[in-house]
C-alpha cells in the first residue's frame, strides 16, 4: 500500500470516528411557503408602515422577518395577480402556475379566496387545476350575503360552482374575510393529520379591503372616532411614523394632496373625487367622513385577526419554525365607484360604498395617485417576507422587487428547475429574478426594468429613472431613487432619457406584453 493510500485511509478513518466526514449528512428540507395578499390597501395603511389601524399579526411577520420599503405590483387586481402566479409580464400558453412549481417539489397546495386572471392566463393555470384543495372566486363583491343577492357571484370549490347558501361558515352572519379563513384553516388542519410529514403550499388571497365598504359592527366600532381628526394631519402623521420606522426609500417626501385626483373612472363628483381640506366640512359631514374610514380599518382588521388564525395553527402544529411567509397587497388604495354613488352608509350588507380619494390618498402616503396608475401610488405597496433561521428580524431593504421576482424565488427555495414544458407546450421563461439573495441580507443584482400600470397608465423603470403616463398621455419622467414620491417631472429638461426609457420599454412590450 502506497504511503498516500495510507494517509488517505487514516483521514477516512479519523472522519468517521469524529463524524468530521459523512456523505449521507441530512440536508435541511424546503419550508413551507404561505402566500397572503390582500387588496386595494395603500402601504401606509398597516400598522408596520406607519398606519393606525391595529395589524398585530401583520406586525408580527414585519418584526420577525423582512420588510420592502420598494415593492412592486402590476397596479390592478387580475394583472397582479396573473403576474405574481406566473412570473410573466404577459404570457399564454406556456406559462407555469407556482402551484404548479410546488406541486413538482411534492408540496401539497391549498388555495382559499380570490382568483381573477387576465384572459392571457391558460385555463390549466385555474385553481382546480393546480390546487389539492381550492375555494375560490373571480369579481364578486359583497362581504355579507346581500339581502336582494342583486350582487351575488358564484364561488367555486374544488372546481364546482356553489351559492351563497352553500358556502361553510363557522361565524354568524357569513363574512367574506373568516369564511375564506374557514377553509383554509380546516384543510391545513386536515393536511397536519394525514400528512405530518409532507411540505405545504397555501395561497391565500383575501378580498379585503377591495370594495364595497362592508364590516362587522363590533370591528367599526373599534375604529369610530379616530378619523375624525381628518386626512391632512392623519396624512402628517403617519408620514412621520414611516420616517421613523425607516420604512421609506431615502430622500422621499410627502407629495401634495392636490396633485390625486379620481377623474378616470365613476362618477365625476367633486365631493368624493377631488381633494379638499379637512376643515372645509362641517361637524356633520365629518362624523360622515369618519364612519366612511373606520369601516374600512375593520374590514383590514378583520384581515389581520384571520391572519392571525392562520399563524397560531402554523405555530400550534409546530410549523412556523421552518415555514416561509409571504404578504403582499395586490395594488395600492382605490377611490373607484363602480357605477353610482350609494345612498346607504359604509357598513352593513346592504352598502355598496367606496373610499373616496381623500382617504385612498391617505393610504398611499406619501406617493401619488392610486389603483391602476403606474405612479407609485398604484404600483408601490408592502411586502413581508418572515422565514426563520434565514431572515434577520425585524430587517429593511431599501433593494426594489416586484411580484414577478416571486417565480424565480420559489424555484430557487424549492430547489427545483423551471419545466422545460407545461401542459405539452414549452414554457414561457420567466421575466422576474430570485428575491432569495436579499432575503438573506445580500445584494441582488437588480432587474433591468420594472413595468406595472394599466396600458394607458403604464410606468417603466430601468435603474436610477421611470417613466409613467396617465390615460395615454405623454410620458412623465423621474430620477426615482432622488424623488420616490415623484414630485418633479424632469420630461420636459430631459427629453433623450425619455426618449431613450420609451424605445426600450416598447421593445421590452414587444418581446414579453404582447
Amino acid at each position: 500500500m502506497s504511503r498516500f493510500t495510507n494517509l488517505l485511509a487514516s483521514i477516512l478513518f479519523l472522519g468517521l470516528f469524529t463524524g468530521q466526514i459523512s456523505c449521507s449528512a441530512p440536508q435541511p428540507s424546503p419550508p413551507n411557503i404561505v402566500l397572503i395578499m390582500a387588496d386595494d390597501i395603500g402601504i401606509s395603511d398597516f400598522g408596520c408602515y406607519g398606519g393606525e389601524i391595529n395589524t398585530p399579526n401583520i406586525d408580527r411577520l414585519a418584526e420577525g422577518g423582512m420588510r420592502f420599503t420598494t415593492f412592486y405590483n402590476m397596479a390592478k387586481c387580475n394583472p397582479t395577480r396573473s403576474s405574481l402566479l406566473t412570473g410573466l409580464y404577459k404570457g399564454g400558453v406556456g406559462a407555469v402556475h407556482l402551484a404548479q412549481l410546488t406541486k413538482q417539489a411534492g408540496y401539497h397546495n391549498i388555495m382559499s379566496g380570490k382568483e381573477h386572471f387576465d384572459n392571457w392566463v391558460p385555463d390549466y393555470c385555474k385553481a382546480e387545476n393546480v390546487f389539492d384543495h381550492s375555494f375560490y372566486f373571480w369579481a364578486t363583491t359583497e362581504y355579507f350575503r346581500p339581502p336582494s343577492g342583486e350582487y351575488e357571484r358564484p364561488f367555486y370549490l374544488e372546481g364546482q360552482e356553489l351559492s351563497a347558501d352553500e358556502i361553510a361558515y363557522e361565524q354568524a352572519p357569513m363574512y367574506k374575510t373568516d369564511f375564506i379563513t374557514d377553509y383554509a384553516v380546516n384543510w391545513l388542519e386536515e393536511a397536519f393529520a394525514e400528512k405530518p410529514d409532507d411540505p405545504f403550499f397555501l395561497y391565500l388571497p383575501y378580498h379585503a379591503a377591495h370594495y364595497p365598504l362592508q364590516a362587522r359592527p363590533e370591528d367599526i366600532a373599534k375604529y369610530r372616532g379616530t378619523y375624525r381628526k381628518g386626512w391632512d394631519q392623519l396624512r402628517d402623521e403617519r408620514f412621520a411614523r414611516m420616517q421613523e420606522m425607516g420604512v421609506l426609500p431615502p430622500n422621499t417626501t410627502l407629495s401634495a394632496p392636490e396633485g390625486n385626483l379620481n377623474k378616470f373612472r365613476g362618477p365625476l363628483i367633486p365631493d368624493y373625487t377631488d381633494y379638499h381640506p379637512w376643515d372645509s366640512f362641517s361637524a356633520e359631514q365629518h362624523d360622515s367622513l369618519d364612519l366612511e374610514m373606520a369601516v374600512f380599518a375593520a374590514m383590514i382588521d378583520r384581515m389581520d385577526q384571520n391572519i392571525g388564525r392562520v399563524l397560531d395553527q402554523l405555530e400550534a402544529a409546530g410549523k412556523m419554525d421552518n415555514t416561509l411567509v409571504l404578504f403582499l397587497v395586490d395594488n395600492g388604495s382605490c377611490p373607484y365607484y363602480s357605477n353610482k354613488i350609494p345612498d346607504v352608509r359604509p357598513g352593513p350588507a346592504d352598502s355598496y360604498w367606496c373610499l373616496r380619494s381623500s382617504w385612498a390618498n391617505l393610504g398611499n402616503t406619501p406617493y401619488r395617485q392610486y389603483k391602476q396608475f403606474g405612479h407609485e401610488g398604484g404600483s408601490h405597496t408592502p411586502f413581508i417576507a418572515y422565514w426563520p433561521g434565514v431572515i434577520e428580524p425585524n430587517s429593511i431593504t431599501h433593494q426594489p422587487g416586484h411580484v414577478v421576482d416571486m417565480a424565480p424565488t420559489f424555484l430557487e427555495v424549492l430547489g427545483e428547475s423551471y419545466p422545460d414544458t407545461v401542459n405539452g407546450h414549452a414554457t414561457i421563461p420567466l421575466h422576474g429574478r430570485s428575491l432569495l439573495p436579499i432575503f438573506k441580507g445580500e445584494e441582488r443584482t437588480e432587474p433591468e426594468y420594472f413595468i406595472s400600470g394599466m396600458e394607458k397608465f403604464r410606468m417603466f423603470r430601468s435603474g436610477t429613472y421611470k417613466i409613467v403616463r396617465v390615460n395615454g398621455g405623454d410620458w412623465e419622467l423621474y430620477n426615482i431613487r432622488e424623488d420616490p414620491s415623484e414630485t418633479k417631472n424632469m420630461a420636459a429638461t430631459m427629453p433623450d432619457k425619455v426618449q431613450e426609457l420609451a424605445g426600450q420599454y416598447e421593445t421590452v412590450s414587444r418581446e414579453k406584453m404582447k
